[in-house]
């Protein structure tokens, strides 16, 4: 575990805040290795993030947290703080199409997300040989319209009990309830292609080639009770032309998909996404 912390902020904007917080920390013998902030105009809000050491060592950390307490107290400000080595734990959703968990196993696998996976839940039993070659438990949870509060009632129960802190969408084919997208505000995140609203249902590949589209994309977002419409942490695209074919566009987003969504993964682990309404400021 680093002994590297990471301080997050949200508060009302206003005069001062950056140099009562670097104040506290040079007075608590703290050396900053990485800081951003940002103040929106827009909703008066301040947003900051600041990564640094304890030069001294036994009780330095909850000596700064009670000296914060009083900082944060008088700026009406939200924070935590957390060993930066600390890791996300996320429980992966999925149906039958696993390029994105795939890339998201191989990269856990190779120590590059800083996450634990709990465990993998599908509505189909197509990927657990995947999940298997990983070692990580997969299960596998039918949903009809007949049993789907008790099925979105086992994944929050799983969610709960296995200590997760993130639930990834990573391709999962079916729509939350507004129920359970309310039980996860701002814990869930979806990937999908970056054609919507332009073009929705079914073979949307096919339907962005019919109309010479040349630009794909894809986008990682919070899941809100607006289906595809949650703040928004990371997005791509790439540039096609003429000789693009409905397979190969498909491709080509498999790609975005997967890259996009590991981006959000990573950023959110790493405490670096703030919701700011229906936006996200993230500190990349």
């Amino acid at each position: 575990m680093s002994d590297s912390f990471i301080l997050t902020m949200n508060c009302p904007d206003r005069a001062g805040i950056v140099a009562a917080t670097a104040t506290c920390l040079a007075d608590n013998s703290a050396f900053i290795t990485e800081t951003a902030h940002f103040a929106d105009p827009e909703t008066q809000r301040f947003f900051g993030r600041v990564e640094f050491e304890f030069q001294d060592g036994e009780g330095a950390e909850e000596a700064f947290r009670h000296a914060f307490d009083d900082v944060a107290a008088e700026l009406d400000m939200d924070w935590g703080l957390n060993r930066s080595g600390e890791k996300c734990r996320i429980l992966i959703m999925v149906s039958k199409t696993d390029h994105c968990l795939n890339d998201l196993l191989y990269r856990h696998r190779k120590g590059a997300l800083n996450v634990d996976i709990a465990c993998i839940a599908s509505n189909h039993p197509d990927l657990k040989p995947l999940a298997d070659w990983h070692g990580i438990p997969f299960h596998h949870l039918p949903v009809a319209p007949d049993n789907k509060r008790d099925q979105e009632s086992q994944i929050l129960d799983m969610f709960e009990s296995s200590g997760s802190d993130l639930l990834v969408l990573a391709r999962y084919m079916q729509i939350l309830s507004p129920e359970m997208c309310a039980s996860l505000q701002g814990r869930a995140i979806n990937i999908h292609h970056s054609f919507l609203p332009g073009f929705k249902g079914a073979r949307p590949y096919h339907q962005a080639h019919a109309r010479g589209v040349k630009l794909i994309g894809a986008t990682a977002h919070f899941v809100t009770t607006d289906l595809d419409e949650g703040p928004i942490i990371e997005q791509a695209v790439e540039r096609v032309d003429h000789k693009a074919t409905p397979e190969s566009m498909i491709e080509t987003g498999r790609d975005l998909e997967s890259l996009v969504l590991a981006r959000a993964v990573t950023y959110y682990s790493e405490q670096r996404v703030f919701l700011n309404g229906q936006r996200t400021i993230v500190f990349k």
